[in-house]
């Protein structure tokens, strides 16, 4: 008979260390918002009775986001002799019980939180921060800026930096820490105010119906669903006061826009530092986190020992699809590998491709478009 797939955090940690190995089998991107601490990636397409990881002497615990492809694939590899287990409730699970263990220090994590970017990660984090927004001219006097948090560590990130340059700025401008919930989970939704409050980050949350929207639609949902979600977004922080909408997007965002826009599609562009809006007169977006590189947010993540939510749609179990510009997290994370490819032979390639936008010779271009106009390079031939 099958023994009992599930396992609850609690008896895992119950266990002796050495009794058995944790095996996160989310995709890359998902693993990227961060893993339970101990616990080993191998991703479900990848995993197999033959990988050097398992062993039918020890307990071998699967966990996805909410427990439902490592229930199966728990189930999968019991057939095969092994005590395989799936932790219950996968990720979210072991998330929210971690909550309950830290709410006690939310204030005392407040302050490290602010200090370690103040101090540690001050070169890395608020130097880039601060100057891009001076760099790009993103803030102004009297700007009132809403500062759009998705729950993820971008933009958790984003609202802290932000907080910093609001204490130390001599430009005075204010902010709204702006929420929108599309129709999270209970679970998701948790996840955030926990964050929020543990970081202290004074959330307003306002509630929108986008994934029901776009639940039915089959061709190209992540790109309504972004598409509605800047509308919504837009219309809150105008209704707010506000001017502008900033976003979390950072350096490696940028890099992969640029080669995704050639690869896939046959243009040249780039993922702007702000932009007027074209639907909501008077409002602009900006983009603070231009300089900020991902590996240094993850760095300020663990160090941290913070935990944030992905995408939380409702599509899959590990929603990897969804993303500003629609593109697909699939190809978004081909180019971040090819890009880490050449960056071995090649460690100047990230900014080249960075600088690449900004040195465009006009005269050496076949074609452009400016203001929806396409001008050909023999208009001025003769």
């Amino acid at each position: 008979m099958m023994e009992n797939i599930e396992i609850t955090w609690q008896e895992v940690n119950s266990l002796e260390k050495d009794s058995y190995v944790l095996i996160d089998i989310r995709d890359e991107s998902a693993v990227n918002y961060g893993m339970i601490p101990g616990a080993i990636h191998i991703p479900e397409e990848q995993l197999t009775t033959e990988n050097d990881k398992i062993s039918k002497e020890k307990k071998v615990i699967f966990y996805c986001t909410k427990g439902i492809f490592s229930k199966e694939k728990a189930e999968e590899f019991q057939k095969d002799g092994i005590q395989a287990y799936s932790l219950q409730g996968g990720y979210m699970g072991w998330l929210l019980s971690r909550m309950k263990e830290t709410e006690k220090s939310e204030e005392h994590s407040a302050e490290e939180i602010e200090k370690s970017i103040r101090k540690k990660f001050h070169k890395q984090l608020f130097s880039k921060f601060a100057k891009a927004v001076r760099d790009y001219e993103l803030v102004q006097e009297g700007d009132k800026i809403a500062v759009c948090i998705s729950g993820g560590k971008d933009s958790m990130l984003m609202a802290k930096l932000f907080q910093e340059l609001h204490r130390h700025n001599k430009v005075k401008f204010d902010l709204v820490f702006l929420v929108m919930d599309p129709g999270y989970s209970e679970a998701n939704r948790q996840v955030i105010e926990n964050n929020a409050k543990r970081m202290n980050i004074p959330i307003t949350v306002f509630e929108s119906d986008i994934f029901e929207a776009v639940y039915e639609i089959e061709k190209s949902p992540c790109y309504l669903c972004a598409r509605m979600r800047r509308g919504h977004l837009y219309n809150k922080a105008k209704e707010l006061g506000c001017n502008k909408i900033a976003l979390g997007h950072h350096y490696d965002d940028v890099i992969e826009t640029i080669l995704m826009g050639m690869l896939y599609g046959a243009q040249v562009q780039t993922m702007m530092p702000k932009l007027h809006s074209t639907n909501f007169e008077g409002m602009e977006l900006i983009r603070p986190m231009y300089y900020i590189r991902e590996d240094d947010i993850k760095h300020w993540r663990d160090y941290n020992d913070l935990h944030f939510i992905q995408c939380a749609c409702r599509f899959t179990d590990t929603c990897t699809t969804c993303r500003p510009d629609g593109s697909s997290v699939s190809k978004r994370m081909e180019v971040k590998n090819l890009i880490a490819e050449m960056k071995k032979t090649n460690p100047f390639v990230e900014s080249n491709i960075f600088k690449s936008v900004e040195n465009v010779n006009l005269s050496t271009i076949i074609a452009y478009k400016q203001n929806g106009e396409k001008h050909h390079f023999l208009e001025n031939y003769e």
